[in-house]
């Protein structure tokens, strides 16, 4: 399917094969950036000097910064998120507690009695909240943690909710990340905060991927739990770093002023969404000439 650019040209790229890319994070997350995961590596390339710091102000799952730093694209990554149910994931993997949430995971008998008992409880500690998050991750439909998701009803060629529950692959994804943790940190906060403060750093670059809730588009709202953001201050705070970002969008025209009244560059990239209906986002940059 063939879309018209921001400025008018076809868009003639392929979309990407997300089987070609290597699934790096524990999460099954809506609005996921494997499919991005090639161009991430070609805006690296082109960026100079390999930053000191990589910054991803919305982690989500991860995708991005777990690729930049398996892949050494940068020194160091910085990873935020707000959603405390992912947070207590990445800080768990992060922080110690990886090997119990691994043993946990290694054996957890997936069924509708056990689901319902982990996913009801209250008042957990951090590595048994990163233990429900992924639960709920990997048995709610679609992956979607917000308000609203339920269990998955038929799943994957009939197997209900033990459909995306692949223990051998999660606890080897993260005991592949506790090998590399010492180039991630993790931050529980605010993305922007974040980005103001390594703001006049020439040597860090960003990759902004914020909920879509801009121009009216509600998808954030949906998806995510803390979905509210400030877009006008995100393209405020973008224009003023020092050093390089990558940003994607919805592609709507609300997104697209923006760009446009902050003098970036915009470019249409296919993509398929989770039902393999092929879309496209907006990347929006100071440089897009490397865009092929």
């Amino acid at each position: 399917m063939n879309q018209l650019s921001l400025f008018g040209e076809e868009t003639r790229d392929r979309v990407v094969n997300v089987a070609s890319v290597p699934q790096r994070s524990p999460f099954r997350y809506p609005g996921g950036k494997t499919w991005l995961v090639p161009r991430i590596r070609q805006w690296m390339s082109r960026v100079g000097t390999r930053p000191a710091v990589f910054v991803e102000p919305f982690a989500g799952g991860g995708i991005i910064g777990l690729t930049v730093a398996f892949e050494r694209l940068a020194d160091f990554v910085v990873m935020v998120e707000l959603d405390d149910q992912v947070a207590a994931v990445w800080q768990t993997i992060l922080c110690g507690d990886a090997d119990w949430l691994i043993r946990r995971i290694a054996n957890f008998d997936v069924n509708h009695q056990n689901v319902q008992r982990v996913l009801g409880k209250n008042d957990l500690s951090l590595r048994e909240r990163a233990f429900q998050t992924l639960v709920k991750n990997r048995t709610y439909h679609g992956g979607i943690l917000a308000p609203g998701s339920g269990l998955i009803k038929c799943g994957e060629n009939g197997k209900g909710i033990r459909s995306r529950w692949y223990p051998a692959t999660l606890c080897e994804r993260i005991r592949n990340i506790v090998a590399i943790r010492d180039r991630i940190q993790f931050i529980e906060g605010d993305g922007l905060a974040a980005m103001r403060q390594y703001a006049d750093r020439p040597d860090v670059a960003y990759f902004i991927d914020p909920p879509y809730t801009a121009a009216g588009k509600r998808a954030g709202a949906r998806l995510y739990t803390y979905y509210e953001l400030d877009h006008d201050e995100l393209f405020h705070i973008a224009d003023r770093v020092a050093g390089d970002f990558l940003m994607t969008y919805d592609n709507a025209e609300g997104a697209a002023e923006m760009a446009r009244r902050h003098g970036f560059a915009s470019r249409t990239i296919p993509m398929k969404n989770t039902h393999h209906a092929e879309m496209t986002e907006l990347l929006i940059g100071r440089d897009l000439s490397w865009v092929d």
